[in-house]
């Protein structure tokens, strides 16, 4: 009896024993399944997370001047030593040109510069030193496309296109070769691509050459269409730059109200209506597809020798243009916009200077405080309607 007691005791402690191994072992092996294995618990939480869409939102502001149209007296007055200096015409509107992150121009006279001969009006041709100003004060894109673009001829057009090559100012409107006009112009800011695009309704009775019509871009409902098409395709956001309208008629013409609503249809998100050379209001459009497209009918002129009946009176007007990315996919909401009035003022055809209008009667613009509320609701009074 005494030996079975021996016997059975060691078993006992060697059943405790094992029984507090295997708890110990149990116990182990939780803690090391919550703490051993961070990485598999953090990749299962990433796939999730990366399966989770989040919503990227990009912002960027849009803007455009006007005419910029240099009559002799204007080029005159930048004549220095050994050559021109327009810089000193936009110094007291440079702080506010650099503003947008892209700004267009309407370039209303070429470049070709002195030596294929520089003239004014009817038929102009100014010096390179103008592009190269309005490039230094903010200007990242200019139309080409209008009713003076073949004031000297192919030659003249090209010439000036080669020189904003040089100065690497992109243009959009007129052209050297079929390829050219065929290749979109596409400008890029904080991952937002936007095209530009330009027209014209016509040349001023100068014929575009046989078998160049890609020289210039000619308003064509159809050809418009289908270059809008192909810029949707590659870009965010288009903006159409085109020379329309009355000269001189403050009000946008039923041709323009027609158009304008058909190109925004079409595909446009902005319109920057150039060549009446006075200002003309700016509205929201509706487009068919529920898109909300803004067309600024005439930014009138910004830098020119015309005085008076508001021929004086130009301004920037600005966009914003927020890109959001969600699972949803891509989504482009204009916002925002506003308007800038600008007044070129002068002394006897000398000492031109652009200025913002706020501060015109200083420069001697008499009642400039009620001008300028004037034509803030004349540019912007539609917006709210």
């Amino acid at each position: 009896m005494r030996k079975r007691k021996k016997l059975y005791f060691p078993v006992f402690l060697a059943i405790i024993f094992a029984f507090l191994l295997g708890f110990f072992f149990i116990d182990l092996n939780e803690q090391t399944s919550k703490s051993a294995h961070p990485l598999q618990q953090g990749a299962h939480e990433y796939k999730e997370n990366t399966l989770a869409y989040k919503t990227v939102s990009k912002q960027i502001t849009l803007g455009a001047i006007g005419d910029i149209l240099i009559h002799d007296t204007v080029y005159k007055d930048a004549r220095i030593k050994n050559g021109y200096d327009f810089k000193p015409m936009l110094k007291d509107v440079r702080p506010l040109l650099l503003q947008p992150d892209l700004l267009l121009a309407n370039l209303e006279t070429i470049v070709g510069g002195e030596k294929i001969g520089l003239s004014s009006y009817p038929r102009f041709n100014s010096p390179h030193e103008v592009a190269d100003a309005f490039k230094d004060a903010g200007v990242d894109i200019v139309s080409t496309a209008n009713n003076h673009s073949l004031d000297k001829g192919e030659k003249g057009l090209i010439a000036s296109l080669d020189y904003l090559d040089k100065i690497n100012l992109p243009h959009v409107g007129t052209y050297r070769s079929k390829e050219e006009q065929q290749t979109l112009t596409i400008l890029e800011k904080n991952g937002i691509k936007v095209a530009y695009l330009a027209y014209t309704y016509g040349t001023n009775g100068i014929p575009v050459p046989k078998g160049k019509e890609y020289l210039v871009n000619l308003i064509d409902r159809e050809k418009m269409k289908e270059e809008i098409v192909r810029a949707r395709n590659q870009a965010d956001v288009v903006v159409m730059s085109i020379h329309w309208g009355i000269e001189y008629q403050r009000y946008p013409s039923n041709e323009q109200k027609k158009l304008g609503q058909y190109l925004i249809d079409s595909g446009v998100d902005i319109i920057f209506g150039h060549h009446p050379h006075v200002l003309q209001p700016m509205e929201w459009v509706k487009a068919k597809d529920g898109r909300n497209g803004l067309i600024v009918y005439s930014l009138g002129n910004f830098l020119s020798g015309q005085k008076r009946d508001y021929k004086d009176i130009g301004g920037m007007v600005t966009v914003d243009v927020t890109k959001t990315i969600n699972e949803n996919g891509t989504t482009i909401a204009l916002s925002n916009p506003r308007f800038f009035p600008t007044y070129v003022t002068s002394r006897f055809s000398r000492n031109y200077r652009v200025v913002p209008l706020q501060d015109a009667e200083r420069h001697g613009l008499k009642n400039a405080g009620d001008i300028y509320l004037e034509i803030m609701n004349h540019m912007t009074g539609a917006l709210n309607k």
